[in-house]
């Protein structure tokens, strides 16, 4: 490997510092993904009150629901260029990546266009109130309207991720959360433009993170040991995107069918009222928060997992996951304390309307549970991820995203009587399904016989 190569080797070295190393500024990027998220909500809360939550918190659902193939199949590209690495096979990066950025744009375009003509009835499939119906419309308009936008940082993030590179997303991304501050307070406080503005505020941002991002890799070629040619991008490898295509659709699927579940679970809850609707909005925003740490180690996990399974370094693989288990139930101890001891402070970070506040306090239990699954979620994830295994990723999309969340929600919501808190104590159940699936296929020792 050349002295100025980019690309990190992580089939050799110390795995406890690899990993906080790389996952560092993943954790950051999430961080301030999620912030930039927040000040939608935070801001417009405080201009429109509650029904402007609601208006971001149901809009931004729809709009997340069409982001599954950019997460799903860019995810799958990591952990296939990580295989690439750890397999000595660099010389096919540059024709993955053409075939998979290109692939992934057409089909931002095709869902970009779906979303607009269908955006009406999603939104009433989903119970938005009638007082935040035109706000969630306008929000989740404006971000399907910039969704190329969105796919695109998505493609390339995933490219450095794949090569062990976290630190240049981070930046990237530090640039979008800074610009979507100071566009949020233009538009929503100073030009009254509503969740409308918000919106369009994190599209201008995300489209700024992304050209950033793909001007650095496009000049940096060299360093990523990287032949770029128009011709990857025009015509696809058809192997390559058999592969792509093979792994990317469960993971698609298990990412769409957990965004449809929730979907599901919040229509159900938007009809017991404007305040737990609000709330519901603010749950998920704390979930995230809550979810840093867990995504960050999943994501750097699946790549040095990728790498040292294709380079047969199963012991490593077992001490990877090690790691990532004493890191994230660490974190989602202390998280779980803090908002025990002070639900009424977080909470009250978004609003001060009791009703909603009071919904909070109860809330706070079905809180550490998705605290506990997302940390023990996270590990498996990596294991299942980083393996490649089309087929675990398919099982874990189903019962995950579709038959226990959507079956558990019902069940503690309707059949018991348990209302809003039984949906969303059924969805935070669900959330150890991976880990449980995980668990058994680490116990079976397949995952050792996967192979790029």
């Amino acid at each position: 490997m050349s002295s100025k190569s980019e690309i990190r080797d992580f089939t050799q070295g110390n795995i406890p510092k690899q990993l906080v190393v790389f996952a560092w500024p993943l954790f950051l990027s999430n961080l301030l993904q999620v912030v930039y998220n927040m000040v939608d909500m935070i801001i417009v809360g405080n201009k429109l009150g509650k029904v402007g939550i609601s208006a971001v918190s149901v809009g931004g659902d729809v709009s997340n629901l069409l982001t599954f193939v950019a997460m799903g199949f860019a995810n799958a590209g990591q952990v296939l260029i990580a295989q690439f690495i750890g397999a000595k096979q660099k010389d096919r990066l540059g024709k993955f990546i053409g075939t998979m950025s290109s692939f992934l744009v057409c089909c931002a375009v095709f869902l970009s266009i779906f979303g607009l003509i269908f955006r009406n009835g999603i939104l009433t499939l989903m119970n938005t109130p009638a007082e935040s119906f035109d706000g969630a419309r306008a929000y989740s308009s404006i971000c399907m309207a910039g969704l190329v936008f969105i796919y695109g940082y998505n493609i390339v993030s995933a490219i450095l991720r794949g090569m062990g590179d976290s630190k240049h997303p981070f930046i990237f991304i530090s640039i979008a959360a800074v610009m979507n501050l100071i566009l949020d307070v233009i538009f929503v406080m100073f030009l009254d433009m509503g969740a409308g503005g918000a919106a369009l505020a994190t599209v201008i941002s995300q489209a700024t993170s992304f050209l950033c991002c793909a001007y650095f890799l496009v000049k940096h070629t060299k360093e990523f040991e990287l032949t770029l040619k128009w011709s990857y991008f025009t015509k696809w490898n058809k192997e390559m995107l058999g592969k792509l295509v093979k792994l990317g659709t469960p993971m698609a699927i298990k990412t769409a069918s957990v965004q449809v579940s929730k979907l599901f679970v919040n229509s159900w809850i938007n009809s017991y009222g404007i305040a737990v609707s609000a709330f519901a909005g603010i749950a998920n925003k704390v979930s995230n928060i809550s979810n840093l740490v867990s995504a960050a180690m999943n994501t750097a996990g699946s790549t040095m997992v990728g790498q040292n399974i294709a380079a047969k370094e199963y012991g490593r693989v077992k001490k990877i996951l090690q790691c990532l288990a004493v890191i994230t139930l660490a974190v989602a101890g202390v998280i779980s304390v803090f908002i025990w001891l002070f639900p009424n402070q977080v909470f009250g970070i978004f609003t001060d309307d009791a009703a909603v506040l009071e919904i909070g306090v109860k809330y706070v239990p079905i809180a550490v549970l998705q605290f506990i699954a997302g940390a023990l979620r996270a590990v498996m994830n990596a294991l299942i991820n980083g393996s490649g295994n089309y087929k675990i990723n398919f099982a874990t999309a189903i019962l995950d995203g579709i038959v226990l969340r959507i079956g558990l929600s019902l069940l503690f919501g309707l059949g018991l009587g348990m209302k809003h808190y039984g949906f969303w104590l059924g969805d935070a159940l669900a959330g150890f399904t991976p880990f449980w699936i995980g668990l058994a296929f680490y116990c079976s020792g397949h995952w050792k016989k996967e192979k790029i």
